[in-house]
């Protein structure tokens, strides 16, 4: 083959990484044999545009390419691949066809079926192997009353989970001189294997990457280095937490695999409704119930606080049903950045009921003003205006 490269790929000799590549996966996806199953020239022009993407590609290759041409490759290409080299990846594969099967810029393939499964099995990347891992995460549901939630507090937690097996120190063998290197990759974690015109390297399936083999298994855990056991713990919840916040211990996830890091256990905080306050953020929020004269005149009442405690607050003359009274600094404090929240009391004004005979006379005494029969004067006054008069007048007489 003594086209050349940047010919092949359609590209000039000044193009970069992302022009190659998108070029490349154009012809890629234009020739693949599987595409062209009745047309022989097709697989020979996959082969072309697959060998310049693998040397335009690599820096070093392409920098070698562009001083000697093809001389510097003769042998990669009449063996049908680039063996001193190691060849592409299945990274290297997904990365450049992912986008095209649904599988994103590395993530692979979608597993659906058609071109993931069939690149799949070209390039080694098999769905039954695996390689060792990282223990993986848990989640714990707490549920804490209001009061524990923004004060903050420590609670013990039980759950089971894998542990490193204790006889064996997690590494699955009877004792350490049964571990062995692996036979299948000579200790490496990786095996290379010959696809056709490339060359791969994959995780070896014998020991799933940790190059290592097990010749007598623990007789504790079998062989896989964990167990199941129930682990208790004490966690401190900071304050401020609110419904959905987890709460991150790491490493008390599942065990990894030998000498891979366990996972982490994240506490999810759920907050149980409290009878009187509701949260919204960093404000609390409370409702103050007062009765018809203490709206018209004013006073000050006094009201819970979360934490226990009383507080005195100003209701004003002539406080309407409704109004929201804001106590500054009252609220929480939040997790994130330290805000301090405030209380928000809402003033609910009651309607008195089981009334004596004599209330029920002074309110139709005071509902007469409502209808204007002292005149003008009285059209000219709020409701709280007219009660807080008529309370006067019930004083003045007593």
């Amino acid at each position: 083959m003594s086209k050349d490269f940047y010919t092949i790929l359609g590209v000039d000799k000044s193009a970069d990484d992302k022009e190659i590549k998108k070029a490349y996966r154009r012809l890629a996806m234009k020739y693949h044999p599987d595409k062209n199953p009745d047309d022989p020239s097709a697989e020979e022009k996959f082969k072309e545009a697959t060998m310049a993407y693998e040397v335009l590609s690599d820096a070093q290759k392409r920098a070698t390419y562009d001083r000697m041409g093809h001389s510097a490759f003769e042998q990669g290409m009449n063996n049908g691949g680039f063996g001193n080299a190691g060849g592409f990846s299945a990274d290297d594969l997904n990365d450049i066809f992912g986008s095209f099967f649904g599988g994103g810029a590395r993530g692979g393939f979608s597993g659906g079926g058609g071109f993931g499964d069939i690149f799949g099995d070209m390039f080694g990347n098999s769905r039954g192997s695996s390689r060792a891992s990282k223990g993986a995460d848990l989640l714990y549901q707490i549920s804490l009353t209001l009061e524990e939630a923004v004060a903050g507090c420590k609670k013990e937690i039980t759950y089971s989970t894998s542990v490193h097996c204790e006889t064996c120190d997690g590494k699955g063998a009877k004792s350490a001189s049964d571990v062995v290197s692996c036979p299948t990759c000579g200790g490496h974690g990786q095996v290379r294997v010959q696809q056709g015109f490339f060359v791969m390297q994959q995780t070896c399936p014998d020991c799933r990457g940790t190059g290592k083999k097990i010749k007598n298994p623990c007789p504790n855990c079998h062989g896989e280095g964990k167990q199941h056991k129930s682990q208790t713990l004490e966690v401190s919840i900071p304050a401020g937490v609110d419904n959905g916040d987890r709460v991150r211990l790491s490493g008390k996830g599942e065990a990894g695999d030998s000498g891979m890091p366990n996972g982490d256990l994240y506490v999810e905080i759920h907050v149980k409704p409290h009878d009187i306050f509701t949260r919204n953020g960093a404000d609390l929020h409370l409702d103050i119930p007062v009765n018809i004269a203490t709206a018209a005149l004013g006073d000050e009442v006094e009201i819970p606080t979360l934490g226990g405690g009383r507080l005195k607050i100003k209701v004003a003359e002539g406080t309407q049903s409704g109004k929201v009274l804001r106590v500054r600094g009252k609220g929480v404090t939040t997790v994130r950045g330290g805000m301090q929240g405030d209380l928000l009391c809402k003033i609910i004004v009651e309607t008195p009921t089981n009334l004596t005979g004599e209330q029920k006379s002074l309110l139709e005494q005071f509902a007469k003003t409502l209808n204007g029969d002292n005149g003008a004067s009285a059209k000219k006054k709020g409701f709280f205006d007219k009660i807080k008069d008529e309370v006067k007048d019930i004083f003045d007489q007593t």
